[in-house]
């Protein structure tokens, strides 16, 4: 009876934090292209750029105390408080500390309008700390149909107001503005959907609970996050606005694929792995089931992005935007490994070893600096493509605790999840193909498309794969 609740609850979860991720990230996709056609490539770099500050500034509010909150077997009101004075707190000191130091970033890029636009935007380090809380009392009970809700609410409304100002001629400040109104309705709508109230309550036992497993997960997001924007960063330094601009609409196809599969299987995952942690046999499998689903849904995905690059980009965002064309594929590459990353650092993560995620960071980040400094001077295409090379040595150090752990190796992971690639990389071919005897854009991006679902269809039904068959099995396509 328990283990049905669980999949029920796991499943339930997932479908609302895809449904959350896929939606929201849907419609900021529609209006980022619509911002894009109506925004040049430098202006759309600019705001990229920005947000790499606030984004590191959110992983110090949000990240340690948030996952603690999910991790802890049992909380109580005085964890919840204490874990909301604390981020606000943080908040605090990062806005104050981003607000003074705005000029000198903004001297540092040659960008004197990043001054003004970093300070409003720092605004949303508060918003953030709000969320943290209530976004965790979501996912230990696994209510993320709220956080659904909110998150679309949020989407549509932030989305409107950016086209509106950039028809309005406002250039930059619309995409700032757009950002700007989805942390503050998130907020809003979470405060109303979620009846947690903070309390005059501050207990000094709990926040040092929180903390000794927290500020592991603390730092290893925010290497995480450092890392991951470090690429813009030095775009934007050692290039310019526009070339960043290229990378960020590069990144942002495949990144949308990434972080709304991972992000779902990441937020649903951790509380259901922590709920078994003591099992480790059916923590196993729960983690085996993640990893060849999850990269039974991705492969393609990235495939099937690599394949239709060129159509697609010339469609949605014009010729303008063709040069991101080619960092696209490699970035696709690279966030094909995203699902064996996730599963495997959340199963660390359900087991209460913050210390070996922590030193998992270190080690893959000290590696990919290094592949990082070494690409420098032959330009940005080599930057991407070493990242991809990078990212695909990343899961092997990311599985190598688990083997330990749980007796899942990564040559065993590795093992479970090629014949979903070897499926993907016949299907890219495939819709690749398409191009060379179709013409006019659209009807080859549309042609493109169905061959691609046609052939990984027909040939994972063919081969019988493990993971097509399981989801046939829970969408109620076949029985049992």
């Amino acid at each position: 009876m328990y283990q049905e609740n669980m999949k029920n609850k796991v499943l339930s979860g997932l479908f609302w934090k895809v449904m959350e991720n896929g939606g929201t990230q849907g419609i900021q996709f529609l209006v980022s292209v619509l911002l894009a056609r109506m925004l040049t490539p430098a202006e759309s770099g600019e705001v990229m750029l920005i947000m790499i500050f606030i984004t590191i500034g959110n992983v110090f509010v949000q990240s340690g105390f948030n996952t603690s909150l999910i991790q802890k077997r049992t909380v109580d009101e005085a964890d919840y408080s204490s874990a909301f004075y604390i981020s606000g707190a943080i908040a605090l000191v990062l806005y104050v500390i981003l607000f003074f130091s705005a000029p000198a970033i903004a001297s540092f890029y040659g960008q004197p309008v990043f001054t003004n636009v970093l300070r409003v935007l720092s605004v949303t380090l508060f918003f953030g700390a709000v969320t943290s809380v209530q976004s965790a009392v979501v996912a230990r009970n696994m209510e993320f149909r709220k956080l659904c809700l909110a998150s679309l609410f949020a989407a549509l409304c932030s989305g409107i107001i950016g086209v509106f100002l950039a028809y309005r001629g406002l250039g930059l400040w619309s995409l700032a503005m757009q950002q700007f109104f989805y942390s503050f309705f998130l907020m809003v709508m979470l405060v109303f959907l979620v009846k947690w109230r903070p309390r005059l309550l501050f207990s000094v036992k709990k926040a040092k609970e929180l903390f000794s497993y927290g500020w592991k997960i603390l730092c290893s997001g925010l290497i995480d996050t450092v890392f991951n924007n470090v690429y813009g960063l030095v775009i934007g330094k050692l290039y310019n606005s526009a070339m960043m601009g290229q990378y960020s609409r590069g990144n942002q196809f495949p990144a949308l694929i990434a972080n709304n599969l991972g992000a779902a299987i990441q937020s649903v995952m951790l509380p259901a792995f922590s709920a078994c942690q003591e099992d480790k046999d059916r923590l196993k499998r729960m983690v085996r089931r993640s990893i060849v689903t999850s990269s039974y849904l991705v492969f393609p995905m990235m495939a099937g992005l690599i394949a239709v690059a060129e159509p697609m980009v010339k469609l949605l965002l014009t010729e303008r935007y063709l040069p991101c064309v080619p960092m696209l594929r490699l970035l696709c590459v690279a966030y094909a490994t995203w699902p064996l990353h996730v599963a495997n650092l959340q199963a660390i993560n359900a087991m209460g070893k913050s210390e070996i995620f922590l030193r998992l960071e270190i080690i893959k980040k000290a590696v990919s600096m290094a592949a990082l400094l070494i690409s420098i001077p032959f330009g940005i295409y080599t930057m991407v493509a070493l990242r991809a090379v990078t990212d695909f040595i990343c899961t092997f150090i990311n599985a190598y605790p688990n083997k330990k752990l749980l007796n899942y190796s990564f040559f065993e992971q590795w093992k479970d999840v090629l014949p979903s690639l070897f499926l993907s990389a016949v299907m890219c071919l495939f819709s690749y193909g398409v191009q060379y005897v179709i013409e006019g854009t659209l009807l080859t991006l549309v042609v493109q498309i169905l061959v691609g679902v046609v052939v990984y269809a027909g040939l994972s039904w063919l081969f019988r794969l493990e993971a097509f068959l399981y989801l046939c099995r829970i969408s109620g396509i076949v029985k049992e």
